[in-house]
């Protein structure tokens, strides 16, 4: 779907920004990816024993799907639910510098703070790769109700998948579950490598990818981690001193 131009009159009111944002859902594959992958998150919950209520408010409310798992592997192994909330929020620690990223590209000199809670709740990492996609496509006094209905569309699709996996979960093989839950980290990295289009992200991207494979050999439990902050630095110095 081809947004309007800029300087379109179809931009004029708010509603129409968020049915243009709602509307851009069926334009990315990262919604079929997303849908398949809550396929997976569906059949956990069930298989897990979660309740299909707990299911879907877990959908709504984490709406991040590395962090679901985390939630219902550590409840469905025993763990206590303050060990399982301290993981969750170890693991969402990660979409802060997204947030952050994301964020100026909203705000103007007049918005007020309470008018930023509902996109940054929405700002996981399928958003953010959209946002650096469209944002340049939207006008800015109209980028927070595009991302409002942006993230209503990815987070009603997940709602839905939520409920067919957690039906289909007696039905779904194991393999199966676990190949559709590969498609999220899969599609993230290609649509990464689309959006890299200066040299230190190219740089991140491939040290990132190069570094993994030797890190993992130590078994430090945080190997993503020591990869991702060795290769950004990196980048980053590279970029800083090129602008020498």
């Amino acid at each position: 779907m081809a947004l309007p131009a800029l300087d379109s009159r179809r931009w004029q009111g708010t509603a129409s920004a968020f049915l243009y944002g709602l509307r851009s859902v069926a334009a990315t594959i990262l919604t079929a990816v997303l849908f398949a992958t809550y396929l997976g998150i569906g059949a956990l919950a069930h298989d897990t024993h979660f309740s299909l209520f707990w299911a879907l408010l877990s959908t709504a409310l984490i709406w991040a799907g590395p962090a679901q798992i985390i939630l219902l592997a550590a409840l469905g192994s025993g763990a206590t639910v303050i060990q399982a909330a301290i993981a969750v929020g170890v693991s969402g620690i990660r979409l802060f510098p997204m947030v952050v990223s994301v964020l100026p590209m909203l705000r103007m000199p007049d918005t007020r703070k309470r008018q930023l809670i509902l996109p940054s709740h929405f700002i996981a990492v399928t958003l953010w790769v959209e946002c650096f996609r469209l944002m340049p496509l939207v006008p800015r006094e109209r980028r927070i109700a595009f991302v409002n209905g942006l993230g209503c569309g990815l987070v009603a699709t997940c709602l839905i998948a939520t409920w067919i996996g957690y039906h289909l979960a007696a039905n779904l093989p194991p393999l199966f579950g676990a190949a559709i839950l590969l498609l999220t980290p899969l599609a993230f990295l290609l649509s990464t490598a689309r959006n890299c289009k200066k040299l230190p992200d190219v740089i991140a991207l491939a040290l990132g990818l190069a570094l993994f494979p030797v890190v993992s050999w130590f078994n430090t439990g945080v190997d993503i981690l020591i990869s991702g902050i060795s290769a950004g630095t990196i980048a980053y110095g590279v970029h800083r001193w090129r602008r020498r």
